[in-house]
């Protein structure tokens, strides 16, 4: 059977309130022009769905059975429109973000607490990975947008802006007093106990690449998961820490870690916020994006 959807939320609203009339007020559209829509299903169905009484309609048995049904439907249509304007509205919904532990602490997490004190049902979901990671999640429509760090590779439907500069930077503990003051060349490395993060992060690869240049190559000792655990391997003095400088700037402050001084420094580079052209974020995403964090 092929009928008008309309007539069938007509039904519904004549079976919910048992009168013409209500149905009418409800609809907002006049009595003839419901009764004629409910006589028109009857038409097509080929049965009565209402018997009349003396205070308005109430089902036949056959409208009792599709009206089982319609209600179910119709309602859960309510509840998907009701869904919907609370997300448009910011009342409910969420937000999934690719992020490393060094943007989502250097860069991202305060503006996630502003987010989230304004609009405290919006759901944010974060997932932690490295930068190569977190372009692949984006690819792949795994979440709304990342926040990466130079260097990386994107593909054409990207669009990254970048939003912070940070500096890598070695720095070494009590045990390398000797080297405090001095003017380095990077080739200096190559005979020190390097503790560094492992292969598959932009960090990584940006710092091997610029000595790579310089003719040098680093063989770490240790090659852990995090900066923030290379920066208490070099506060124990187990070798020399390759970090950004974010992560070791308290320890610097307070004299646990010195950094390496060199007579070229490394290149800054940035974080950046990427976003994919082929695939539309949520509206409470664009509201972070747009409003706190300027992209």
């Amino acid at each position: 059977m092929n009928i008008d959807l309309e007539y069938y939320k007509i039904f519904y609203y004549v079976g919910s309130l048992g009168k013409i009339s209500l149905a009418a007020q409800k609809l907002c559209i006049s009595q003839p022009a419901v009764s004629q829509a409910v006589k028109h299903l009857e038409t097509q169905l080929g049965t009565k769905l209402f018997i009349r009484t003396p205070k308005g309609v109430r089902l036949t048995t056959e409208g009792e059975v599709l009206f089982s049904y319609i209600k179910q439907g119709y309602e859960y249509i309510l509840l998907g429109e009701k869904k919907f304007k609370e997300m448009l509205d910011l009342e409910s919904g969420e937000i999934r973000i690719g992020a490393s532990d060094m943007t989502l602490k250097y860069y991202l997490l305060p503006f996630l607490e502003k987010f989230h004190k304004e609009y405290p049902n919006i759901k944010v979901s974060v997932t932690n990975a490295p930068t190569p990671e977190t372009i692949q999640y984006l690819e792949t429509g795994k979440i709304d947008f990342g926040i990466i760090s130079e260097p990386f590779q994107i593909s054409k439907d990207m669009v990254v802006k970048p939003v912070k500069e940070i500096e890598d930077v070695f720095v070494v503990g009590s045990q390398f007093e000797q080297y405090r003051g001095k003017k380095l060349d990077f080739s200096d490395l190559e005979h020190m106990p390097i503790i560094c993060l492992e292969n598959n992060t932009s960090t990584r690869t940006y710092v091997d690449d610029f000595l790579l240049n310089k003719n040098v190559i680093l063989r770490p000792e240790f090659e852990l998961a995090t900066s923030d655990i290379i920066v208490q391997f070099s506060i124990r003095n187990m070798g020399v820490g390759s970090v950004v400088r974010n992560f070791a700037e308290k320890y610097i402050q307070t004299g646990e870690l010195f950094e390496l001084e060199f007579k070229e420094k490394i290149p800054k580079r940035r974080f950046c916020i990427a976003t994919s052209k082929k695939i539309p974020v949520t509206n409470a995403a664009e509201r972070l994006l747009r409003e706190y964090l300027n992209c």
